[in-house]
């Protein structure tokens, strides 16, 4: 992926609900005559929207601000999922990925105990 994530998210994320470039543009507050342009060079990595417009791009398109900047597609999956979460549910979720990346640090201490050769300082991770 290029080093600006935001023209194809946008574009995967209005395929998505189908429709046209235009349409996104009109219902954001574009003006007509200008709207699908303007999508287009947005789309294209031309220009980029400033933060208020990509709130209403995002808000129309039902995605999270955040899914703009996702630099993979597992991430973006994640953060438009996430945030479809109650506070309750995102507090939970927090909770077991804190127990995951605990027991993966624990995974790694245990091989570097079992494993003198593999150097690793734990201070590192």
């Amino acid at each position: 992926m290029s080093d600006n994530p935001i023209p194809l998210r946008l574009k995967q994320a209005r395929n998505k609900i189908g429709i046209s470039q235009k349409e996104l543009g009109i219902k954001i507050g574009m003006d007509e005559s200008s709207a699908s342009g303007r999508m287009n060079h947005y789309e294209k990595g031309r220009h980029s929207p400033d933060l208020e417009t990509l709130r209403k791009i995002a808000q129309e398109l039902n995605v999270p601000l955040n899914y703009f900047l996702c630099e993979d597609d597992l991430s973006a999956a994640l953060a438009c999922l996430i945030s479809r979460l109650d506070d309750t549910s995102k507090k939970a979720l927090i909770t077991e990925l804190e127990k995951m990346e605990d027991l993966e640090l624990e995974k790694i201490v245990e091989q570097r105990e079992n494993s003198p050769e593999i150097a690793i300082d734990i201070k590192d991770l």
